[in-house]
């Protein structure tokens, strides 16, 4: 899509009712459902984090959204497919500051390049008892990125019409940090499986982002 054209149509997202739980559970596997169910009925002290869905044009003026593969590090979202973001520090004035300095850390992009369209519903992960609170942004400009070594592993940058194609949905069975051969829904983006609570924000944007494109 025209970056343009998505950058007028991007904004009415603002005025939406968010989707939350509807959109998520698309993309949640049946034990991660019971999980939070049972999270239902005693709920943890869970640490936050931010995360920012950033879009921005390409030289073409192509409308791309930015993930990032994480680096492999001995934790539970290891080697995986993310949003740029992180957990609040101190400093950070609330869960946006959070997204924004991670995004700066993490790829580059600075506070003042981004503007935020909103917050999404936030998504809480059992295995590591984050609960994420998710933003909406985009970049006017072409970006230069420059991804941190200690953090990430690439830049997954996914043009807006493969993101938007159903025809990228699909169910694999993975074995997971605590489940073994377990059917997930998942997006199949620049040839990565994406799943797990980035794949449940992502179908939160992308059931908005149908309401308007």
């Amino acid at each position: 899509m025209d970056f343009q054209l998505f950058q007028q149509r991007v904004s009415k997202v603002k005025d939406l009712p968010l989707l939350g739980e509807a959109s998520h559970y698309k993309m949640a596997p049946a034990f991660r459902l019971q999980e939070l169910e049972a999270i239902r009925l005693k709920k943890k002290n869970p640490k936050k984090a931010g995360v920012m869905a950033l879009f921005y044009p390409d030289e073409g003026q192509n409308t791309h959204l930015l993930l990032i593969l994480r680096k492999t590090y001995k934790g539970v979202h290891s080697n995986q497919i993310a949003f740029p973001g992180g957990k609040t520090e101190p400093e950070d004035a609330d869960l946006l500051a959070t997204a924004l300095r991670e995004t700066y850390e993490e790829v580059g992009v600075p506070t003042d390049a981004i503007t935020v369209v909103r917050a999404l519903t936030e998504v809480y992960i059992p295995p590591s008892n984050f609960e994420v609170q998710p933003f909406v942004g985009f970049c006017h400009e072409p970006v230069v990125f420059k991804a941190q070594e200690s953090e990430v592993a690439s830049l997954v940058k996914v043009p807006l019409v493969d993101f938007m194609d159903d025809a990228n949905l699909f169910t694999q069975n993975l074995s997971t940090s605590y489940a073994e051969n377990v059917a997930v829904p998942a997006f199949k983006l620049n040839g990565y499986t994406v799943w797990g609570a980035t794949a449940m924000m992502l179908s939160e944007l992308k059931d908005l982002l149908k309401q308007v494109l």
